[in-house]
């Protein structure tokens, strides 16, 4: 492993705590500040709102950052860490349009996080055969945070507060803005240098990241896929908690939910130590499959402990699809429109687990337990085929 992957993995993971840390650190915080749960949901609401939007532009001025260094990176995560602190800060204390504006602010720089930190390696492991190794260790890290970062967050506020917690992910972030500072950002070959800076010229490269999703049937497929699988992975955590509950096991979702990401991580590094022999698309496809039919049976299982080893299995099928996604994206993506097209992927994901999450909650009173977790595995199952026709190599 290089100097600059290694710097690079330290980077992504630190901001990726912090960003994983938020939606069980705001909900804390506004529960010990203002005794109701309601502010944080608000707030983590324009937290997530604004990956969706923001991510053309963020993608196509971190394009046109490229070359210069990792400058743009570094700004984006040093705002994305005081955007963290400023939430810590007014949440419960300053107006709630004043919070409101500081979680979308926040909000806006969560592409560059996700999308925008592996667009990144392209440049990086610039040979096709270590890429596929280093984007499965990229995948790894979002795995990793999603374990760690609400264990961290729990222990701090259980030990110090609330406040401090949430202080803990601000430092995570500024820390990953420390550590981007060391990152050489080169610009991958054949990505042109943008020749103006005018309006239009930024135009045309906002439209051709979409255009690029839209047209490029691989782009098309992962892009459609992922997303519809992800407002099934939106609706997770609750509908984990109350299957658990149904099963005799109250507050045995959290157990769930822990085994899912742990598979999923195991999934990750086992891609990252040996490639599947499978093209990208394929494999995704495999994987929400594998995914989709894993929770069905636990829906349909009756012990508990049988439902916690087919979560598991779950994340373990689930645990390669991102590299699989990440790789889909720098292959097939025209180099002068890769950036935007990570941070549009990440962006729409996103987006689309926001809808999920607010779904589940809708149908949550309609719905027994193992219809609604049926219900998010179909999705899987959905997603998968999706994916068909777009198995074409990239040009």
């Amino acid at each position: 492993m290089g100097r600059g992957l290694r710097g690079y993995l330290a980077t992504a993971t630190c901001a990726r705590l912090a960003d994983d840390g938020m939606a069980v650190s705001v909900t804390l915080l506004a529960l010990h500040r203002t005794g109701s749960a309601a502010q944080g949901a608000a707030v983590l609401a324009a937290w997530m709102a604004p990956h969706a939007v923001a991510a053309p532009l963020t993608g196509a001025l971190a394009a046109r950052a490229r070359g210069a260094g990792a400058a743009f990176h570094v700004a984006a995560l040093a705002v994305f860490a005081a955007a963290i602190a400023g939430v810590a800060l007014t949440l419960g204390r300053a107006p709630v349009p004043v919070v409101l504006a500081v979680a979308a602010l926040g909000g806006c720089c969560g592409p560059m996080v996700t999308g925008g930190l592996s667009s990144v390696l392209a440049g990086l492991v610039p040979d096709t055969g270590a890429r596929a190794r280093a984007y499965a260790l990229d995948a790894a890290t979002y795995n990793a945070a999603g374990i760690a970062a609400p264990a961290a967050v729990t222990t701090t506020a259980g030990v110090w507060g609330a406040g401090p917690a949430m202080a803990t992910l601000a430092a995570s972030a500024a820390g990953a803005a420390g550590l981007a500072t060391t990152l050489r950002v080169p610009r991958p070959a054949g990505e042109a240098r943008p020749r103006s800076r005018t309006p239009s010229p930024l135009r045309r490269e906002l439209v051709g990241g979409l255009r690029a999703l839209w047209q490029i049937p691989a782009l098309r497929g992962i892009t459609a896929a992922t997303s519809l699988a992800f407002v099934g992975v939106g609706g997770l955590a609750p509908a984990a908690v109350l299957l658990a509950d149904e099963r005799g096991y109250p507050g045995g979702g959290g157990v769930l939910l822990t085994v899912l990401a742990a598979g999923a991580l195991a999934g990750a590094l086992l891609a990252a130590r040996r490639a599947p022999g499978l093209s990208d698309v394929r494999l995704a496809a495999v994987c929400l499959v594998g995914t989709g039919v894993a929770l069905l049976g636990a829906a349909a299982a009756g012990p508990y402990p049988l439902c916690v080893a087919l979560f598991a299995l779950a994340g373990l099928c689930d645990g390669p699809l991102l590299a699989a996604t990440l790789r889909i994206r720098a292959d097939h993506a025209p180099p002068a429109m890769r950036t935007q097209v990570f941070t549009l992927g990440a962006g729409l994901k996103t987006t689309a687990g926001a809808a999920g999450a607010a779904l589940t909650a809708a149908a949550a009173s309609a719905l027994s337990p193992p219809q609604l977790l049926a219900g998010l595995a179909a999705l899987q199952l959905a997603g998968a085929t999706l994916l068909r026709g777009a198995r074409r190599p990239p040009g």
